[in-house]
């Protein structure tokens, strides 16, 4: 009798092992005309096991239920207000018996989800479920408590049912903690229930398992709150997922490096420079781990060789391109610290700053990097050296602030090398805009107003040749994005060079030229702008939209003023620049007196409009009596 026993299990578990394979590894070669055959041959093997198992040690089940390890609690995850009732150990033959019939139920749901049949998959799963309601929690079921309730998180969010899905990914997570309170032993694999004991997994091996399917939950927690834009937590969750998986050597290094990266941004944008530094230098250090980037010759042997070339290369250029915006939004949030109401630097807010600033980071550095590090014995150092070749800390000088700006630029170097003109128009220029702002906050650390010219003159340098280029029937909105800071950047040439010329007694011919020659070609590229607001048939909107109307009444604004700034020694050039700038002026007042509502976006430029509107005439008319008189 036992004979036979032992033969009809060691059947179930030859069926069992014959699924898996061919769920896990034939289905690969599955041909496209029938893609789930070997799913539906794996589907039929499980029923069968199914149907044996339920046949197995039915008296011994229910004599198992009846007797005093059998006690009243609650469900195990207090779930849906259902009683309970009375519970059996989840070690008892009652518990294991509704173990290795959860785990049939458990593969038959996810081999319907495989096979698209959601609301098979479903039954199945919650079936699994209700087998395990009755159970406590033990070595022998937790493991499918907790991916039973993943692949249930993972189904009803892409039903985009979110709140559904928290609500069984948070029961995982709590049965986990629960179980490693109270017991934390290596817990029995699924696929354990249908092995011999020869078979049986180690106990290291059973742990990185078990912790595998934690990490599934704590990455769909991730991406859960994010859905319900918990940003927080999400960021929390996706820190969790990635130093467990480094902990575990649970990752592939090319997708968790992105992983790394993208978490980084959102740091960024908190201003947590520490936590997004240690992500991108972790990120850089595992991408290693992918290996060399095949060499060209070798790419062009092999298509193999040839997309791991390509892969490799667009990502190292993808977190390059993460680290230029790390380094920029450094720059950019240390000015917002020092600028005064007027944009310039505020040395009495720089050395509060430089006084206050070395035992608070500190302090905080070190409370922080108790929390977030990832690292193994193979990466920590690695990881480290590249943290030290950059900040964290806001830049409060230029020498500081540059040392900041080189970093940056030596990646938008690296992001260059993939993303080229031709075939990454867009990426491509968005790297040179983002060098171009490099340049630009740069060039407000410094002192030397010539020094910031140059820098501005590299920025044109950049920018000018694309926008050229560029046809701006494809590509409206970069070509605009490009104008206005073409225009600002020429007017910013200005500014400084009015400034400079305000230190001289007199202006010789080579000044005035170059003084004009810069208000004109930014008036050139703000009326280029303009123009690209017009319809078909010139004219400009009666009504500008809302993500047009600063920009357009800004660039009318500058018009005017640069207008009013062009040097000349004839009296009627004059004359005609003031005439053009009044117009321009005008433009601004009478617009927002048509559509009152736009003030609110140009308070500034609209009082100084105002105030242009009745100056200026006066001015013409004292030039016109120069005239007359001489």
């Amino acid at each position: 009798m036992a004979s036979s026993y032992s033969q009809e299990w060691r059947a179930v578990c030859d069926k069992f092992r014959d699924s898996q394979t061919l769920s896990d590894v034939e289905s690969r070669n599955d041909p496209e005309n029938d893609p789930f055959r070997s799913k539906y041959k794996a589907r039929d093997l499980l029923k069968e096991i199914y149907t044996v198992l339920n046949n197995f040690d039915i008296g011994e089940t229910e004599n198992d239920e009846n007797d005093a390890e059998c006690q009243t609690e609650e469900p195990v995850d207090g779930a849906k207000g259902e009683a309970c009732g009375r519970s059996c150990p989840g070690d008892s033959s009652a518990g294991i018996r509704a173990a290795k019939l959860g785990v049939i139920e458990y593969y038959l749901g996810v081999n319907h989800l495989e096979t698209e049949e959601l609301s098979a998959g479903e039954e199945h799963l919650m079936k699994c479920m209700k087998l395990l309601e009755r159970c406590t929690i033990t070595q022998e079921n937790v493991s499918l408590c907790i991916q039973a309730r993943n692949q249930l998180g993972i189904l009803w969010a892409g039903r985009d049912e979110t709140e559904k899905a928290q609500g069984f990914l948070e029961t995982a997570e709590s049965i986990y903690i629960r179980y490693m309170k109270e017991d934390g032993q290596p817990p029995m694999d699924l696929t354990e229930f249908f092995v011999g004991e020869e078979d049986q997994l180690s106990q290291q091996e059973r742990t990185k398992r078990f912790e595998m399917a934690y990490t599934h939950t704590l990455y769909y927690l991730a991406q859960v709150y994010k859905n319900l834009e918990q940003f927080e937590r999400a960021g929390k969750y996706c820190h969790s997922t990635l130093q467990r998986q480094l902990e575990f050597n649970q990752f592939v290094p090319l997708e968790w490096a992105i992983n790394a990266a993208t978490l980084s941004q959102y740091y960024i944008t908190k201003t947590r420079y520490m936590e997004g530094r240690h992500c991108l230098a972790a990120s850089s250090v595992i991408l290693g781990l992918a290996g060399e980037v095949p060499s060209e010759a070798a790419a062009q042997e092999s298509e193999v060789e040839y997309e791991r070339r390509e892969q490799l290369r667009q990502k190292r250029a993808e977190i390059g391109r993460c680290w230029i915006k790390y380094c920029l939004n450094l720059l950019q949030d240390a000015r917002k610290l020092l600028e005064d109401n007027i944009g310039e630097l505020d040395v009495d807010r720089q050395a509060e700053l430089r006084r206050t600033r070395r035992d608070e980071e500190e302090e905080r550095e070190r409370e922080r990097k108790s929390t977030v590090l990832f690292s193994s014995s193979d990466t920590f150092d690695s990881i480290c050296a590249l943290e030290d070749k950059v900040s964290c800390i806001f830049p409060l000088d230029f020498d500081e602030a540059r040392a900041v700006f080189l970093v940056g630029q030596n990646y938008v170097c690296e992001a260059k090398e993939y993303f080229e003109m031709d075939g990454h128009v867009t990426d491509h220029i968005e790297i040179l805009q983002d060098h171009s702002a490099l340049f630009k906050v740069l060039a407000f650390f410094d002192e030397d107003l010539e020094r910031r010219c140059k820098m501005h003159k590299r920025r044109v340098d950049l920018l000018e040749p694309i926008c050229k280029d560029l046809n701006a029937q494809y590509y409206l909105l970069v070509c605009r994005q490009l104008q206005f800071e073409l225009a600002e950047t020429y007017y910013e040439m200005m500014d400084l060079k009015l400034a400079l010329a305000d230190r001289q007694d007199d202006l010789d011919a080579h000044t005035v030229k170059k003084f004009n020659h810069l208000c004109s070609s930014s008036m050139r590229f703000y009326d280029m702008f303009l123009d690209s607001t017009r319809s078909p048939e010139g004219k400009f909107p009666d009504k500008l939209e809302d993500d047009l109307l600063r920009p357009a009444l800004v660039a009318k604004f500058r018009v005017a003023r640069l207008q009013s700034k062009l040097i000349s020694s004839s009296p009627t050039v004059q004359i005609d620049n003031l005439n053009l700038s009044l117009e321009a002026y005008q433009f601004v007042v009478q617009y927002c007196k048509k559509h009152p509502e736009s003030k609110a976006a140009v308070e500034t430029e609209l009082e100084l409009s105002e105030e242009m509107v009745n100056l200026l005439p006066i001015k013409i008319n004292r030039i016109r009596a120069k005239i007359t008189t001489n």
